[in-house]
Parts: structure tokens; sequence; C-alpha cells
């Protein structure tokens, strides 16, 4: 849906999908731009407000009446205000990411918007799944000192000899992938996000002999419900009211090659059926289409936790499960493999600053100290953005703690784990004690900060995740962080 930030409708949208709504703010003068915009990811979990400058957005998020999880900005023909813009929008670092868009290529303005604060840099024109693939990043991953930088689009894939990592647990998933890799069998690869899934699958890809055909990578927890299987499988023209042209899906765009299901545990139950049938048969049948094609695919896949588990809830069908997981990689979380951090750290610097055109970046003995002290909820991944945005702020040639201000003020793990004085934390039972040691209730704000600390450590730190299961918006639960003292970084 797409509103003014009255409450207006210029432009009335029909929304097929998810009923969980992230907001969007988007800031564009131009009433055309703005319904091309609103039309590209109406499809998907966005609800879109316009403004017409950044005024006019701080205005919205202050009022704090509709959750935003990001704002989208176009930066004009005067590249200077719009990366003014950028910077305001983001003096506050609790604030929502900003992704910017602009027709320009530009490498120097777009190190000149992330440096002032851009989450991400798309380039004109763009299609529907790369802008929502930035704006779904840009939500998941938007914790204060977090980037998701130009580089991670303009990476090469990784072979498996350029994989940093001597931890026996990473190194065993790693000997599994190279194994299968030459085989045709379908893999499910299992870790915490942000750990290299992705990574392992590009690695597979390139190792197998399918490397020169390709490889189609799918976020199905991006995928509306009620579209799971046009964008899987396809539709022919007028098969549905909106199929307005015929639509080659994912599979078919993979044939003779391989498709990557990331998050494949968000796939809805009946979408489920649909997959385990083309697992099946080797067969798709597109939406309307009178005849069935057969395929020749590989599938891998990944999930972000258990399918076993969610199995044994019935969250997942148990024949699909053992239909994908033919060969299971369980890839170990960072801080499980701290002996790592040092290899991976310069390994992802020497990446950054050949992006980035700079020279070689090096990074000093008590930087990679406070590093691996560090817990690492986000993984490889947040060890990558925290180093691009060092990166892009170091004024010399060579990381220290003073270029890591956000890590330099973060407790040691062991001062992390323990809860902040006077909040008593949860019960490890799933339940939150109601009265204190002297018999007496407990104030409400101390049930409620050890709720949030709850919320924080179940959902692994991915904020928009936690203010909407808490039902409030980002901004309040970072307004509420700082009102009752809580460290995000649990």
């Amino acid at each position: 849906m797409l509103t003014d930030a009255d409450g207006s409708k210029p432009d009335p949208l029909v929304f097929r999908g998810h009923l969980s709504l992230r907001g969007l703010l988007l800031i564009d003068d131009e009433p055309a731009q703005t319904s091309l915009i609103g039309a590209l990811v109406a499809r998907t979990r966005w609800r879109v407000t316009r403004v017409a400058d950044a005024a006019a957005a701080m205005e919205v998020i202050a009022r704090d009446e509709q959750q935003i999880d990001a704002i989208l900005i176009d930066i004009g023909a005067s590249q200077s205000d719009g990366v003014s813009a950028i910077a305001q929008l983001t003096s506050d670092r609790q604030g929502p990411p900003v992704v910017a868009i602009t027709t320009s290529d530009s490498a120097d303005l777009a190190v000149r918007a992330m440096r002032a604060g851009a989450t991400d840099f798309i380039v004109k024109p763009v299609t529907p799944d790369r802008l929502c693939s930035a704006l779904n990043h840009a939500s998941d991953a938007s914790r204060p000192g977090e980037l998701r930088p130009l580089a991670e689009k303009l990476r090469q894939p990784l072979g498996f000899d350029e994989v940093v990592g001597e931890a026996a647990s990473f190194r065993a998933a790693i000997d599994i992938a190279m194994r299968v890799a030459q085989t045709t069998a379908p893999v499910l690869i299992e870790g915490e996000s942000g750990v290299g899934k992705e990574v392992i699958a590009q690695a597979i890809h390139h190792a197998s002999t399918l490397h020169d055909k390709p490889l189609i990578t799918v976020n199905c927890g991006a995928i509306p419900a009620g579209l799971v299987e046009s964008e899987l499988f396809g539709h022919e023209r007028g098969a549905f009211t909106g199929a307005f042209e015929r639509r080659i899906g994912h599979f078919a765009a993979a044939d003779g090659g391989t498709i990557f299901l990331d998050e494949i545990g968000e796939l809805p139950l009946e979408a489920q059926v649909k997959l385990l049938r083309v697992l099946q048969s080797g067969e798709i049948q597109p939406i309307g289409a009178r005849t069935a094609r057969r395929l020749n695919v590989r599938v891998l896949a990944a999930t972000n936790r258990s399918l076993a588990a969610d199995v044994a809830r019935g969250r997942f069908r148990e024949d699909l499960f053992y239909r994908l997981a033919v060969v299971q990689i369980v890839v170990p979380p960072l801080r499980q493999r701290i002996e790592d951090i040092g290899p991976l750290a310069r390994h992802l610097l020497a990446r950054i600053s050949d992006h980035l055109g700079v020279p070689p970046i090096a990074i000093d003995a008590e930087a990679l100290q406070l590093l691996s002290a560090f817990n690492w909820p986000g993984n490889v991944r947040q060890l990558h953005n925290v180093l691009f945005r060092a990166a892009i702020f170091c004024p010399a040639g060579t990381l220290s703690v003073a270029d890591l201000p956000h890590l330099a003020t973060m407790a040691a793990p062991a001062q992390a784990d323990a809860e902040p004085s006077g909040h008593p934390s949860p019960t490890p039972q799933n339940s939150m004690p109601l009265l204190q040691a002297n018999g007496h209730i407990r104030r409400m704000t101390d049930i409620e900060g050890d709720m949030i600390r709850f919320a924080i450590s179940h959902y692994h730190g991915r904020m928009t995740e936690v203010a909407r299961r808490l039902g409030i918006g980002r901004s309040t639960l970072y307004r509420k962080l700082g009102e009752l003292g809580i460290d995000q970084n649990l």
C-alpha cells in the first residue's frame, strides 16, 4: 500500500501476500517515480509511505505513529543534497536504515553515500528482486555499527581454496561440501544467519560439473505465501488476475544448473507440498500451463534453524526434509571458531581494499584482540560489515581500536553475558518471575526489561524481528533500550 505522510492514498495498489508488512519510508518528490517504486515493492511485505524531502521524513519518524523499517531515498541531480540528506537521516544511529537509489553508477558517489550512513546503494534501472533484496537485507541487519556494503554486491563467488577457516568444526563442514560438490545430490546447509551458507553453496556450484551453468539464488523468506508457486515455477499470461505477461520461474531459469533455496524453512506448508512434487517428478507446471515441463536442476538449500526440529513440531514436511537433506552440512557460528577471526579479518580487508580501489589495509594486534573478544551474533557477515565501515573511515593504512568505536564501547564477553545491575535476568524455563524475593510484585519496568532482553537473545539480535514480535515500532524499541539501559548486543 502506498500512502502519503498525511494518510491520503493517491496511488491505491492491491497488495497480494503476507499480512505482516514492513514499513518503507520513500523520499522522492516525483509522483510517477514513487508510484513505480510502490508497484515494485507492493508484491512483497512492504507498505510504502512517501514524503517529498528529508525534513518531512524526520517528522514522520519523530511522530512514531507507524513502524518504519527502512528508508529509501532517491539521489537526484543534486548529488550533494542527496548525500547531505542521508547524513541527516542517519544522525540518530538508532533510526531506520537508509538505502540510496540513483541513476549514477559512480563509485565515488557510492562511497560518499555510505560514509554519510547509507546501508546500500542501488543504481537504476532496478529490478523488483534487487530492490526488495536491498530493503530486506537493510531491515534485517540494521544494528548500529553495521553496514551492508557495496562490496557485498560486487564480490566474486569464492572457490573452496579461498574459503578461510581452520577450526576443526568448520573444516569438517567444508570437507563434506568438497566431497559432495562433484555429485548431483541435494544438499541442506544449516547454520545461523551470517555464517556463510551462501558462500558454501556458491563454492559447491563452482567446484561441480555444472560450474558453467546458471546458479539461481532464491530467498524463500522474501516471497509472499500467495506468490510462491508463481515465483518458483512461473505462470502463463492471463493465468490469474494481474498476470499481464508470461513469467519464467526460478526453477526454469536454473534448468541445467543449480538452484539455491535460501531460508527454505520459511516456505509455508502449501508451498512445501508443491516443491516436494517437483523434486519427486523432476517436472514443473507453470500456473495456467496446459502441460508440464521436465527440468534438470540440482537443488541446494539452506536454513538458519534446525529443520529436523521443525519437522518434529509439524512446521516442515518430513518427506520434503529427507528429499532436501540427502547430504547435511552444519556450519558453526563464528563465536565457536575464534581462532579464525584473525585470518578472516585479514582476508576480508584484502577484498574490501581491492573493491574500494585503495592500498591494502592492515589491522594491528589490539584491534584483532578486540575482534576476538566480541561475540559476533551476526557472524561472518557482521564481521565483514564492521570491517567495511572501518575501512571507509580509516585515515591511515592500518585499522586500530580507534577505528572500531562500536566494538570498543561494548563489554567483554563475560561482562556482556552478565545482566545490568538492578535487572534480574529471565529464567531459563522461558518464564518471567513476577515476584521479588521479599514476596512483593516486581516493577513493570523490570519485567519489561526482562522481556526485551529475552526477545533480543531469542531472535539473535535481529532488532526488526524483535520489534515485530513484541508488537512495537523499531524506534519505540530503541527508545526503550535507552530508557531501560539495555545493551542490544546481549
